[in-house]
């Protein structure tokens, strides 16, 4: 399929069934007032222990609501993978599974460009430039204190921020890439595990990379911009409406999902290509 195609028929998608789209919308829900309601009801647990344990609970419960949410948005992808014009109902179990896989999945490509992040930030010397800055200032601070500064002491303040702020230029930037390149490669392990229903196989990053090179970078890159675009500009002119009639807020319960299910259809009718 083209771009335009792509995007078309996965605009499309989520209409086709509004069951299954108001049964996500609810777990959705439920899922965010849980964990809003965890967070309340743990931190209440200074006053009351008893807090504690509740707010666990909520927590976990909508921990395991996500799980099958995720797994769902992979049979989403899948259903973009094999161009069926159905969309998919809730396989509650087989979601739950997939969706704690498609979990794994998502720590490993966050870890993998973390840790890259971590040893730049090592051998660039953040950690220590920004010990001395610190340091440098304190000393200043004292100087100052006792009536002594310097103005040697201010060029190694000088000299400890310029240092600092360069380990940092290329530490961030080096996140930024590998981040964006990890999101790439993720999308595609999310494919892969919709096509295969492998764990093992949407952890293989090699063969996810070679996914992308299959597809074409190019197209892959173009996709995925064009869903961010879509998102962006229907959120931005709901916002304009919003801003005049606030109540009209509350269909962002309903859009936001529709927009989710969108991205993931689109994600599966791109990597048909070479499923």
């Amino acid at each position: 399929m083209n771009v335009m195609e792509i995007i078309k028929d996965a605009f499309v998608f989520p209409s086709q069934n509004i069951q299954v789209l108001l049964i996500y919308v609810v777990l959705s829900i439920v899922a965010g007032v849980l964990s809003v309601g965890g967070a309340v009801t743990y931190a209440l647990g200074i006053v009351s222990p008893e807090c504690f344990m509740w707010g666990g609970l909520a927590f976990v419960v909508a921990m395991l609501i996500g799980w099958v949410l995720s797994g769902y948005l992979i049979s989403v992808i899948k259903s973009g993978i094999d161009q069926d014009s159905e969309v998919p109902e809730f396989s509650w179990w087989d979601n739950f599974i997939t969706g704690f896989n498609n979990c794994i999945v998502s720590i490993v490509y966050f870890v993998i460009p973390a840790f890259i992040t971590l040893i730049v930030g090592y051998i660039t010397n953040v950690y220590g430039n920004a010990m001395i800055v610190a340091q440098e200032i304190y000393l200043q601070a004292a100087y100052s204190y006792m009536g002594s500064s310097s103005a040697i002491a201010f060029d190694a303040i000088y000299q400890a921020l310029v240092n600092l702020l360069f380990s940092l230029t290329i530490t961030i930037t080096v996140a930024i890439v590998v981040f964006v390149i990890f999101s790439f490669l993720q999308t595609m392990a999310e494919a892969r595990l919709a096509n295969t229903g492998s764990l093992s196989e949407a952890l293989n990053v090699f063969e996810a990379a070679k996914d992308i090179t299959k597809i074409g970078v190019g197209k892959v890159i173009i996709v995925i911009l064009l869903i961010i675009v879509v998102v962006a500009v229907i959120e931005g002119i709901l916002s304009f409406i919003y801003s005049f009639l606030p109540i009209l807020s509350i269909l962002s319960i309903i859009i936001t999902p529709y927009l989710v299910i969108f991205a993931q259809r689109a994600i599966g009718l791109l990597y048909s290509d070479i499923a």
